[in-house]
């Protein structure tokens, strides 16, 4: 009998180490995807998007600092180029930052933020030297305006993406810089529009902060 009590307690333990051994544990629950934390004390200009407020160190009129709110945030591919432009109102005309580069190296930033409006006959070309330029496609070509060579840097079709309000177009362009690359000027034209010449100016991505803002 005790023989008999024995060897039933011993089955038991054997049950219970063998359950114990073959039971699988649970897995512990996956925590819910959280989104990163935007670091909005030091967003970069590239950062920015529509609603958001840009401010340029020393960049306005008289020396101070230029601020607008940006109503307008494109995004522009050229080929394998890209490059994002935002703009808005700044007293009574508008201003423009356009922010390209590799993701790798600094950011390559401009500014347009001049009154003055320049036509082809400014800087001294017609319709059909910019179909030569395009068709030479050659970086050695270059025109005299403003006390400055402009030396070619591209020239094709661009696909502009707007976010907000929704809305995409496209364009012939071109583009060019001072030897120095500390200016910039680019030439748009549209089907049905005229020739758009924009003169921007090259500023420090460090010169510009930004301050998030509701989306519109």
């Amino acid at each position: 009998m005790i023989t008999f009590t024995l060897e039933a307690i011993l089955a038991i333990f054997l049950v219970i180490i063998l359950m114990r051994l073959f039971r699988k544990e649970p897995k512990p629950a996956e925590p819910a995807y959280q989104a990163p934390v935007e670091d909005l004390a030091n967003l970069k200009v590239g950062d920015a998007r529509t609603g958001d407020v840009l401010s340029i160190a020393g960049a306005g009129d008289q020396m101070s600092d230029l601020d607008f709110t940006v109503d307008r945030a494109s995004r522009l591919e050229a080929g394998a180029r890209t490059w994002v432009e935002f703009s808005g109102p700044y007293k009574e005309r508008r201003v423009a930052v356009r922010v390209g580069g590799d993701e790798d190296e600094e950011a390559e930033v401009y500014l347009h933020s001049s009154p003055a409006r320049v036509t082809l006959d400014d800087v001294g070309l017609s319709e059909q030297d910019l179909a030569d330029i395009d068709e030479r496609q050659n970086p050695a070509d270059n025109f005299e305006y403003d006390n400055t060579s402009w030396n070619y840097r591209l020239s094709r079709e661009v696909r502009a993406s707007r976010e907000t309000p929704p809305q995409q177009t496209s364009y012939y362009y071109w583009e060019f810089l001072t030897p120095d690359a500390a200016r910039l000027l680019s030439i748009r034209k549209a089907e049905g529009e005229p020739f758009a010449v924009t003169v921007y100016q090259r500023i420090q991505p460090v010169d510009v902060t930004v301050y998030r803002g509701a989306r519109t």
